[in-house]
């Protein structure tokens, strides 16, 4: 069979898998703290199968997507006016003890809740730079770019900004939650600064988000017109030669 069938094949199941990421980033570009995820493709050359593949095993295999990865480009910030609003500039995540164990995210949508610790939207402990509970006392709070949490003039704790090693693949979980690899130990920023009282919001552009939706719609259209071609010319060989063989 043609080789050229299998990789418009390939082609499209690549388009309709950043088809449906595109959809999913433009979903979510109103999501405070939301990383958008950018897809990736195979490489030919240093693949798994470089040393022993084959011309037709390259052809076939050229547009498989190898996955997506997180972009960790930096969001706009908005200002909220609520003090226990928190937004990191540069790399870092906050540190959050959820239902499923420790998590990551940059929504820094917090709260005091009802027993006087520092909590996200969802009532989950935030941690700080020890990972320890984050008592907020009433009081005025001021909240330094370091992550220095003060009431009334008095330190409290110091709110977490983790980092975790080049390279290092985070899960997402939900719309804006992040899980490490097991093993992988997160380290303390030391580029990251906290605003107070703003949150960031997604590292998406709805405008770009939809050019992105468009051209991937496109692009799997291309290749479903591709895939009617050889099908086509598949069915003429079937009814008009084989039967002269």
């Amino acid at each position: 069979m043609d080789s050229g069938y299998y990789a418009a094949m390939t082609g499209l199941v690549a388009r309709t898998q950043a088809l449906d990421t595109a959809a999913s980033n433009l979903a979510n570009a109103q999501t405070p703290g939301y990383r958008a995820e950018r897809e990736y493709f195979r490489s030919v050359v240093l693949g798994p199968d470089a040393a022993d593949s084959q011309l037709g095993q390259t052809v076939n295999n050229y547009g498989l997507l190898g996955g997506d990865r997180l972009s960790m480009a930096q969001g706009p910030l908005q200002t909220t006016g609520n003090p226990l609003d928190l937004a990191i500039q540069g790399d870092g995540f906050f540190q959050i003890q959820t239902a499923n164990g420790l998590r990551y995210t940059r929504d820094g949508s917090f709260h005091r809740a009802p027993n006087g610790q520092l909590v996200t939207s969802k009532g989950e402990p935030v941690l700080s730079a020890a990972g320890k509970l984050i008592p907020v006392p009433p009081g005025e709070v001021t909240v330094g770019a370091d992550g220095v949490l003060s009431v009334a003039g008095g330190t409290v704790a110091t709110v977490g900004v983790l980092t975790f090693p080049a390279g290092t693949d985070l899960k997402p979980e939900g719309a804006n939650r992040y899980v490490a690899p097991a093993g992988v130990q997160p380290l303390a920023s030391i580029t990251a600064s906290i605003h107070q009282g703003a949150i960031e919001s997604a590292n998406q552009d709805v405008v770009q988000g939809s050019l992105n939706l468009i051209v991937m719609q496109r692009e799997a259209e291309m290749m479903q017109k591709a895939l009617t071609v050889f099908h086509t010319e598949f069915n003429k060989i079937a009814t008009e030669d084989l039967p002269r063989v």
